[in-house]
């Protein structure tokens, strides 16, 4: 064999041991992008699998909760919606809250649900966290074409529900949302395969949040109850420009600011680097301690 054509070629991958801190590897995720999709495929396959309803499923989860929000929030408490019928509003602040917390809880039990398969083959772990991100789209074209077909159902009864060009913003808000989630949940991931206790507060964590974003109220609301000083602690909340954008798109009341999601979209792009540096360097050694 020639030994200089031999040392002349290239390596296709290469695995070390260690890596820098701040190394993000995003050309081996591309690498792997196969893989990728993949896993994608299987997550989607893995969730109709041996059910009776199949994607009903996931139409039912927002209509139950819309409905008990709806009797519990709009009828009790009496929380305003804008203008709009409460069930409208409701169903469209958990189209969207459902793909965050769907996200980000899967993404924070990365490691110790896929303990088997890291110990055995070695590819990016951060595909993990991605491919959920990715597959739970399907989710949440389900949920959102339901969300539609309500729209055109009030748009028929007479409500004042107005559609607008903001739709197209759509792509932008589940960027951001999938950014925050990936970030998040990834420092959880990383967090929860050393210190296990913690993850018995993601699923109660992620109920308290969506309390504190405007889910099932307008931030109208919680500006009115504030004094004027303190309206930025309202949208402090990187999710609350995202959750007024979408509803003002979708439903034309409220109001939403695009400095607010640009603002979103850079706490976005810094959680998700912030998340990813942190799982990178837990991946290496998280084998030793799940």
């Amino acid at each position: 064999m020639d030994t200089s054509n031999q040392a002349a070629r290239e390596w296709l991958y290469e695995i070390t041991p260690k890596n820098n801190l701040f190394s993000l590897r995003l050309a081996e995720i591309w690498h792997y992008r196969d893989l990728l999709f993949l896993f994608v495929k299987r997550n989607i396959v893995t969730v109709y699998k041996q059910t009776i309803l199949g994607p009903l499923w996931f139409i039912l989860k927002p209509v139950i909760t819309s409905i008990v929000q709806y009797f519990v929030f709009g009828r009790l408490a009496g929380i305003p919606s804008d203008g709009l019928p409460y069930f409208l509003f409701a169903l469209a602040g958990n189209t969207m809250w459902f793909y965050f917390s769907n996200c980000f809880s899967a993404a924070s039990n990365v490691f110790r649900a896929n303990q088997g398969l890291f110990g055995k083959v070695y590819f990016p772990r951060v595909i993990m966290p991605l491919s959920v991100t990715f597959s739970n789209l399907v989710t949440f074209g389900i949920q959102l074409l339901f969300f539609i077909g309500n729209i055109l159902y009030f748009m028929y009864l007479g409500s004042d529900v107005k559609p607008n060009v903001y739709m197209l913003l759509l792509p932008v808000l589940m960027l951001i949302m999938a950014l925050i989630s990936l970030g998040f949940g990834m420092i959880i991931s990383a967090m929860t395969s050393k210190y296990r206790d913690l993850s018995f507060l993601v699923s109660f964590g992620v109920q308290l949040y969506m309390y504190v974003t405007p889910v099932v109220y307008p931030a109208s609301l919680i500006l009115e109850k504030l004094p004027d000083k303190l309206d930025y602690l309202v949208y402090l909340n990187p999710l609350t420009g995202v959750m007024e954008a979408f509803k003002y798109a979708f439903l034309g009341q409220g109001s939403f600011s695009i400095p607010g999601l640009g603002y979103s979209l850079l706490f976005g792009i810094v959680a998700f680097l912030l998340g990813l540096t942190v799982f990178n360097y837990t991946e290496r050694k998280f084998i030793d301690t799940v």
